[in-house]
């Protein structure tokens, strides 16, 4: 399965492209990039960590269809992944509904919204001149004049029912957030896979974000994460006890990993936590046995 870690959005910017040599020569697969409002957008990260790097996959973990034109979220996206072949993931999603009434975003028609958005944008991607007169999205004609020669998969950032069916039935990969643990990643498999069956996509990447504190002592590494967890927890409608984690000792992280694997998880991506989160991935590849000479 693929290893990648998240660029934590409270980050500097500045840190991004060394945090995305580091995470290439320690051999990590992928790097996932955040967009959420406010703080910085998937697209330019995403650029910036590509531009540094030269193997390592990078990830839009996710751009909001309620702020990205389908038009132009397809000619930026296809920009990177014509300059960067094969490095590109394009995730999208509903957004955050608080955010997007910010900027008067919202709109009660997600699923339409997220559905034509990337019916649109792979269209486009793929070099077609694409016509769609939809409930949310209008392209009229419009071909890309510089289409990438290999079209990026597209992923959704999803969570309840009817948006992973939608997912399993239009994209080519879902994500789901940090706190899933093994009975969430079969739970969601299964909504996941009835879209599927009325779909026509030839594959389907499951990626699961999760949060990662290293520490030789297990109630300190609670300690550290509590805050976290506890606000991802009211995110999420659980107690903060059914929040996954992989928090403590190294030795640990690969019965973890393993049981998101033996759950259905094709990716795992791990969002360090607290102090020092190159050090913390670095823990984590060597604990992997996937760092380099791993």
């Amino acid at each position: 399965m693929r290893i990648g870690f998240m660029f934590d959005r409270g980050r500097p910017p500045e840190e991004l492209t060394g945090f995305a040599a580091e995470l290439e020569a320690m051999g990590a697969d992928d790097l996932w990039v955040v967009e959420d409002l406010g703080w910085t957008g998937s697209i330019s990260s995403a650029a910036l960590a590509l531009a540094a790097t030269e193997r390592l996959r990078v990830g839009l973990g996710i751009a909001p269809v309620a702020l990205r034109n389908a038009a132009l979220l397809a000619m930026e996206v296809g920009n990177l992944a014509r300059v960067h072949p094969g490095r590109l993931v394009a995730g999208v999603g509903h957004g955050v509904p608080e955010w997007m009434r910010k900027v008067g975003a919202e709109t009660p028609r997600k699923l339409a919204l997220l559905e034509e958005t990337i019916v649109a944008a792979r269209g486009l991607l793929g070099g077609d001149e694409v016509v769609l007169h939809g409930r949310e999205v209008t392209v009229d004609g419009l071909r890309l004049v510089h289409p990438p020669a290999e079209v990026p998969p597209i992923v959704t950032g999803v969570v309840r029912p009817r948006s992973l069916e939608l997912s399993g039935r239009v994209a080519d990969g879902t994500i789901l957030a940090e706190g899933a643990g093994p009975a969430e990643v079969a739970a969601s498999l299964g909504h996941i896979g009835r879209g599927r069956a009325a779909g026509d996509r030839p594959g389907h990447e499951l990626i699961v974000f999760a949060f990662l504190h290293v520490d030789d002592d297990p109630e300190r590494a609670v300690a550290a994460v509590r805050e976290v967890v506890a606000g991802q927890a009211a995110w999420l409608g659980v107690p903060p006890a059914e929040v996954f984690g992989l928090f403590g000792p190294a030795e640990g992280i690969p019965v973890r990993v393993a049981a998101l694997r033996e759950a259905g998880a094709s990716t795992v991506v791990l969002r360090p936590i607290g102090d020092d989160p190159d050090g913390q991935a670095r823990a984590a590849m060597a604990a992997l046995g996937r760092g380099v000479g791993g």
